[in-house]
């Protein structure tokens, strides 16, 4: 270990991750759903995708960069929503000015610890991420906020469906971080005191509100409030969707995509772009890796939306692996998680800058001069490698 807490893979920073954070903090993030097959599934696929390289007539110079709805970044990698980062003190605004400093767009989360205003302050090229939740005013005003503050694109979320339980066991997480509770967790906390001295120095506890959906003069809902309204929130209908896609009258992502039905109709609602999308393995437990799924979406609608890619990136060599099989960038979330665990902000310009040096490395092997020119003749590809739904 460097003495400014720089590492050479995501795979350290998530071992840093699990010994610097609380017991239930790691859990949480590493999540997953029953068995854990989605979870395993989406990192194992990269796996079996092979590369091939060539060794002359390479370029000395590569261009990673690209754009997703309308925004231009300097590689095709964009910060996946991730709800209540009591990771880390500086939280989702950290993730923001690593994600600005790197040339990409930061995606933030509607059940976030920090403020829209703040993101938006820290990276001008924000995302803000929506779930259908509550009445349609309500999710009126909370666009309206988004657009207020600077927003650059929405990202809808469906991709869920509220499955519970986990063969290994579910973190213990608290209404609020009360006496009581804090009394609960000491045994964990007490034993991560490099943790508990972030929070005691920017003289804060883990807030589990969700400032961003706190009505106009109220204050915030606790994470569980808002989960709760979520819940009982009748499901969108493609109706729904089609309608939230006008009243936002700009790019519009819809985030969880694993059936080619689906991709149609979401482009018929009139989306700008589409994240192929497991939710990381914590939906339904069985699905197939969002890796596996992207080439049968990407030939369905490929050429009348952007498509991205979310679930299971590790290295720089996955990233191209999805770019050679259609996507036009991919989302990440453990990943960047695990970097502002390990060192804040400067974390997760690490975890970036590994993706990018990885995929630098791999455009350069496959004997391109940009990302533009990746393609499935880049890869070896299993005969029963990719899914169809």
């Amino acid at each position: 270990m460097s003495g400014n807490g720089w590492f050479e893979t995501v795979a350290e920073a998530q071992r840093r991750a699990k010994r610097g954070l609380p017991s239930s903090v790691y859990s949480a993030l590493l999540a997953g759903s029953e068995k854990g097959v989605t979870y395993a599934d989406n990192t194992a696929a990269f796996s079996e995708l092979g590369l091939a390289p060539h060794v002359a007539d390479l370029h000395a110079e590569r261009d990673l960069a690209t754009s997703v709805m309308g925004q231009p970044i300097s590689v095709p990698v964009i910060i996946s929503p991730a709800g209540v980062q009591a990771v880390h003190p500086d939280g989702e605004v950290a993730v923001a000015r690593a994600s600005a400093n790197r040339g990409t767009v930061m995606g933030l989360s509607s059940f976030a610890s920090k403020t829209v205003e703040e993101v938006v302050a820290a990276n001008p090229q924000t995302f803000f991420q929506l779930y259908w939740s509550g009445t349609r005013e309500t999710m009126i005003q909370r666009m309206e906020r988004s657009r207020s503050a600077g927003v650059k694109g929405l990202i809808l979320t469906l991709d869920w469906s509220f499955s519970h339980g986990r063969d290994w066991g579910s973190p213990v997480i608290p209404e609020n971080f009360n006496l009581a509770a804090m009394a609960r967790l000491l045994p964990q906390v007490i034993t991560r005191p490099k943790w508990l001295l972030a929070f005691a120095k920017a003289r804060h506890i883990p807030d589990l509100t969700t400032p961003n959906l706190a009505e106009p003069g109220k204050d915030a809902p606790s994470f569980f409030e808002a989960y709760g309204e979520w819940m009982q929130t009748p499901p969108a209908t493609w109706d729904d969707v089609a309608w939230l896609c006008k009243e936002w009258g700009g790019p519009f992502m819809l985030k969880g995509i694993t059936r080619i039905e689906d991709a149609k109709r979401a482009v018929d609602a009139g989306v700008t772009a589409i994240s192929v999308s497991n939710h990381g393995g914590n939906n339904l437990d069985g699905t197939p890796a969002s890796i596996r799924l992207l080439p049968s979406v990407v030939n369905a609608v490929g050429s009348e939306v952007e498509i991205v890619l979310d679930g299971g990136i590790r290295r720089g060599s996955d990233l191209a692996k999805a770019l050679a099989l259609g996507a036009r960038a991919v989302m990440i979330g453990r990943a960047y998680l695990w970097g502002l665990a390990a060192n804040g902000q400067a974390g997760v310009e690490n975890v970036l800058d590994i993706l990018r040096g990885g995929l630098d490395s791999a455009v350069f092997g496959l004997g391109h001069s940009s990302i533009q020119g990746l393609c499935p003749d880049d890869l070896v590809i299993p005969a029963d490698f990719a899914r169809t739904l």
